[in-house]
């Protein structure tokens, strides 16, 4: 792969910059004061207006992203776009020789997720994962720790979500809340986007990031809101190091609260904010150890691959145990809807919400246990909702 000189800002091509693609404009706008990039084009619907662009110079707006990539001589591309489009525009900039930072998830299926890699690969050029707690210095030190054995034995890693969106958040755009949409995958569920980081890097604390890292699937998805998506489940994964990740989650908490990963030894644990960077350790005959860690931004982490040599945080192909979670999500029957006496109404932010009954404690108890809510007796989760892949 050809690098750039370090003192070149390398231009770069933005796609999707409102929702979440605000953050990324933000970011980016913090690189081009810096130096390191600069923004040539943005791909949107509606163009940004010259407030959104202030402290940008001359760049160029249209909806085509490929004719933007070829209009711009743009070396790297932000893609921060609905799920279904991801995939068509990671092969544009691929075919391009553009390098770039898909975020997550990276595609709705394992199938689309091999089209991307392998064209990338094809082309070499980086592809980097939007996963954002993989860039925290907390991860490198956990699995240091882990790999001193303060925490012993290692058992199993969990991890809990408990958050909270009103009806509001499902109709912020057509494909929100969807599995489907024109026949086409876009698995919008609480464990494929929203609460995705809890299981990547679930995943990565247990060492097992590869698709051949993972032995086994067993999800149990369930909803309270009417969508068609999942906003209430859990999955268990079986490694090939013969443990157990497991990864609790809902979009209707009773208290929402900051979601963690946390690793089981059998003389310690090990509990992540992956949000907060921040770590605390509990071992025994030791007092509890708290650490907070420095993160380092993933598009910068790009530019510096690509400029400097280093190496990337999250690229691709260290997704694809995540991309097998979502295959088997994918796979899975559709959600069951939560009888309307597990959940009741409560104020949102600008619409009602549903609350399911007692999930923060269940989501919690299945992190601390690596059980699934089947297994802790949920009334609206029976056994046979359990689906293995």
């Amino acid at each position: 792969m050809t690098t750039s000189t370090r003192d070149t800002p390398l231009p770069v091509v933005l796609a999707g910059a409102r929702g979440h693609g605000r953050w990324h404009l933000e970011n980016i706008r913090r690189l081009h004061r810096a130096g390191r990039v600069r923004l040539v084009g943005v791909c949107e619907l509606e163009p940004l207006t010259p407030a959104e662009l202030d402290g940008f110079t001359t760049l160029t707006q249209c909806t085509d992203f490929a004719g933007l990539l070829d209009a711009t001589g743009a070396r790297l591309a932000v893609v921060c776009t609905p799920i279904p489009t991801h995939t068509e525009l990671a092969l544009a900039a691929a075919r391009r020789g553009v390098h770039l930072l898909l975020e997550k998830p990276p595609a709705p299926s394992y199938a689309e997720f091999g089209r991307i890699t392998a064209a990338a690969a094809e082309a070499g050029v980086a592809c980097q994962i939007g996963f954002q707690s993989l860039g925290s210095g907390a991860v490198p030190a956990i699995r240091a720790l882990v790999d001193s054995g303060a925490v012993g034995e290692v058992l199993g890693v969990g991890a809990a979500g408990a958050w909270a969106r009103d009806e509001a958040y499902y109709r912020r755009a057509p494909w929100a809340g969807r599995r489907r949409m024109d026949g086409v995958d876009v698995v919008d569920g609480v464990l494929t986007n929203p609460l995705a980081h809890a299981v990547a890097t679930a995943l990565a604390m247990d060492g097992s990031t590869r698709a051949e890292d993972v032995t086994g699937i067993e999800t149990e998805l369930f909803r309270a809101n009417a969508i068609e998506c999942d906003d209430t489940s859990c999955v268990r994964v079986t490694t090939a190091r013969g443990r157990h990740v497991t990864v609790a989650a809902t979009l209707c908490a009773e208290e929402p609260d900051e979601p963690y990963v946390q690793v089981h030894g059998d003389s310690g644990r090990i509990t992540f904010w992956y949000k907060q960077d921040r770590v605390l350790v509990q071992r025994a005959e030791h007092g509890p150890e708290e650490y907070l860690h420095d993160r380092t931004d993933l598009l910068e982490n790009l530019v510096d691959h690509l400029t400097r040599g280093a190496e990337l945080l999250v690229p691709a192909d260290a997704t694809s145990a995540f991309m097998k979670v979502v295959e088997a999500v994918r796979q899975a029957p559709d959600p069951v809807p939560l009888p309307a006496s597990a959940w009741h109404a409560a104020p949102g932010e600008r619409a009602p919400r549903r609350v399911v009954d007692g999930i923060d404690g269940l989501v919690a108890t299945a992190a601390d246990t690596l059980a699934l809510y089947s297994e802790l007796g949920a009334a609206w989760a029976p056994a046979e909702e359990v689906t293995t892949s």
